[in-house]
């Protein structure tokens, strides 16, 4: 079967799929876009100026906040696997930074309600750095940050 026609037929099958949905009216038109993306929080370039961009004042350190699956020493620092778990109540949202990257923030995930607060993810870092772990909870903020030693650079080195 031709490539081309397989790529044709997926795609005409996920618009098909997407307008019956909205048809439905299980859908609708603006839920299926991506949700528009903190720009600013993704240039700051330090916790600080992280927290301020996501809306808060300086994050309270926390014991709640745990690393999981997080090296102590990262082989290659192209692909570092980070987790986080927060055992903090009413948790909103987790956000990692990479205190030494170009950008701090790495990645946020907003948890809905009911939701088991435990990510992870894999981040490139550079060099040697500090992790933050941000978490927002009943509107406030909190940090944890563990350090993790890279021995292969994966930002340019």
């Amino acid at each position: 079967m031709d490539m081309h026609r397989r790529e044709v037929l997926k795609a005409g099958g996920g618009a098909t799929l997407y307008t019956l949905l909205a048809a439905a009216g299980f859908l609708k038109p603006g839920d299926a876009l991506a949700q528009a993306w903190n720009k600013g929080a993704f240039e700051a370039k330090t916790l600080d100026e992280v927290v301020k961009a996501l809306g808060g004042a300086a994050p309270a350190q926390s014991k709640d906040i745990a690393f999981v699956q997080t090296p102590d020493i990262a082989e290659n620092g192209a692909v570092v696997p980070i987790g986080v778990s927060s055992s903090v109540p009413k948790t909103e949202s987790i956000a990692i930074l990479v205190e030494k990257n170009p950008n701090a923030l790495a990645a946020v995930f907003d948890l809905p309600a009911g939701t088991e607060p435990t990510v992870s993810t894999r981040v490139k870092m550079g060099q040697s750095s500090n992790i933050h772990a941000l978490v927002r909870a009943d509107g406030k903020f909190y940090v944890a940050t563990k350090e993790v030693k890279v021995t292969l650079g994966g930002c340019g080195g």
